[in-house]
């Protein structure tokens, strides 16, 4: 069994860059190593999403979540998070040396059936 998580992040507010952002991120554009290192760490799917410049981020992993990644990995990602650094800006809630601010469930549907139905 797995969890879900969920993270924001800010674009820097540039068109140009928000468009090659997205295009870094498109069907078959990820480099592989990338997406073979998020499966390593305990990724089972994830989603970005975007409105205006800010990413939301949802992802589904393992009981065992994070994993160490394997040297080759951990130096691919490293890689690919240096590209990626001048298209994002952390927010001011992100932990110290953490791009991706983890969010806090606060609504849950599912929570809420046989509740007061507000009569």
């Amino acid at each position: 069994m797995g969890d879900r998580r969920c993270f924001a992040l800010d674009l820097v507010e540039d068109a140009d860059l928000i468009a090659a952002y997205e295009q870094a991120h498109a069907p078959g554009a990820v480099w592989p190593g990338v997406t073979a290192g998020l499966r390593a760490a305990g990724y089972r799917a994830m989603e970005i999403w975007r409105v205006g410049n800010r990413l939301f981020m949802i992802a589904e992993v393992t009981a065992e979540w994070p994993l160490p990644l394997p040297e080759d990995l951990e130096a691919v990602d490293q890689r690919w998070q240096a590209t990626m650094d001048r298209f994002q800006k952390r927010l001011s809630v992100s932990p110290a040396g953490e791009k991706w601010a983890p969010m806090t469930r606060i609504y849950s549907l599912d929570e809420q059936d046989g509740g007061d139905d507000g009569v």
